[in-house]
């Protein structure tokens, strides 16, 4: 039989002995289901929060915290930090965190299809309202995949460490203390900071700065390669006089906060548009990727820039400058002729009737590399034309 409301148990417990060694200044018991959490660390926080997704759960709570005689605790109705504002010293979650159940429909206790995706979702807000020096006390499960909760902990610029752990019956559980890690608060600036996407090098998050949206790349920090964390920011700089690129706001040695760029990857918007729109694209791009040659900077996809060209409002932008570098012999438009005669565009741009000669391309990109010059680019375009 399923609960009204996710009674107190093992896990409960285990963390409540955690909660009296760190409750202080503000508090949030997020899904505090009984509300045994939230008294308790009442009894000396400043201020307790207590928010659960169940109504049921917040009235047996709320009554509770009468018998008591609670005081400083509040109730709120919140689907994890939909309805939080706020910042917090300490923040304490014990989850809903087993695998699925197909069998059985139960929000209190089933985490997800693999157990940790309300985790995760917890995790990706938390930044936004914890304190600096603030603390997550967060319980999960081993059932839950406790290497992929950690990995979601560092991808969140969380610092991790365990504080207790108890076998009970098939599974064992565990309470971290999570804390901002020193460049979570350098990126304070940012808000609701969120993982986007991660590639060899460099993990990018998404986020508000002031008042725009934002992404933000950083070493990656399980890569053994070179951090270019620094170079990629002094291209796009040089880039950005040119009006190319995405808008760079801030950027230190070890992060760059540059603009959101949304839009249809180059291949989409070639399926989309009409003939004079991807004519006009295609002009502006290899118009940019001259001034690439120009600067002596080599960007290195643009034979394959399916994930490195959006356009956005008819207007094209290169993003995601981490391989770029200085050459005394950039080669971005010849590589872009490569991709405008290739199998998977010809295959499109046909479609639109839009034929391009190959051989006289490719003769052309290589009288374009000998003299780099703007008669010679000049050529290209009328050719694409």
């Amino acid at each position: 039989m399923v609960k009204d409301y996710y009674e107190p148990a093992e896990d409960s417990l285990l963390l409540l002995e955690q909660v009296k060694r760190y409750a202080k200044g503000k508090v949030l018991d997020m899904g505090t289901g009984s509300g045994i959490l939230a008294i308790e660390a009442a009894r000396n926080a400043d201020s307790v929060v207590a928010v659960d997704i169940n109504p049921i759960a917040l009235r047996i709570a709320k009554r509770n915290a009468l018998k008591h005689s609670i005081r400083n605790l509040s109730f709120r109705r919140s689907d994890l930090f939909s309805n939080v504002r706020g910042r917090f010293d300490l923040v304490i979650f014990n989850p809903p965190y087993l695998p699925q159940d197909k069998e059985i429909e139960d929000s209190a206790i089933y985490g997800g299809k693999h157990g940790h995706e309300t985790v995760e979702r917890f995790l990706c807000e938390a930044g936004s309202h914890l304190a600096d020096d603030g603390a997550i006390l967060l319980l999960f499960s081993s059932l839950t995949g406790k290497k992929r909760v950690e990995e979601l902990i560092a991808a969140n610029l969380f610092e991790q460490r365990q504080l207790s752990t108890q076998h009970i019956f098939f599974e064992d559980l565990y309470v971290y203390l999570l804390k901002k890690s020193p460049l979570h608060k350098r990126l304070s600036v940012v808000k609701n900071l969120k993982p986007y996407a991660s590639g060899k090098r460099g993990v990018v998050y998404t986020g508000r700065y002031r008042g725009r949206r934002v992404a933000i790349k950083i070493k990656n920090p399980i890569s053994s390669a070179p951090a270019r964390i620094e170079i990629e920011a002094h291209i796009l700089a040089a880039l950005n006089k040119r009006g190319i690129g995405p808008k760079l706001f801030e950027a230190e040695d070890d992060f760059i906060i540059m603009e959101y760029v949304d839009g249809m990857p180059i291949l989409e918007y070639f399926e989309a548009g009409t003939k004079a729109q991807i004519r006009a694209v295609v002009r502006k791009i290899l118009l940019q990727l001259y001034a690439l040659d120009e600067l002596k900077i080599n960007k290195e996809e643009m034979h394959h820039p399916v994930k490195h060209i959006i356009v956005r409002r008819n207007n094209p932008v290169l993003i995601d400058f981490e391989r770029a570098k200085y050459s005394q012999k950039a080669h971005n438009v010849t590589q872009f002729c490569q991709f405008m005669t290739s199998r998977d565009v010809v295959g499109i741009i046909s479609k639109k009737k839009i034929i391009i000669d190959k051989k006289q391309m490719m003769a052309l990109a290589r009288e374009y590399s000998r003299e780099m010059s703007r008669e010679n680019l000049t050529k290209i375009l009328r050719l694409i034309q």
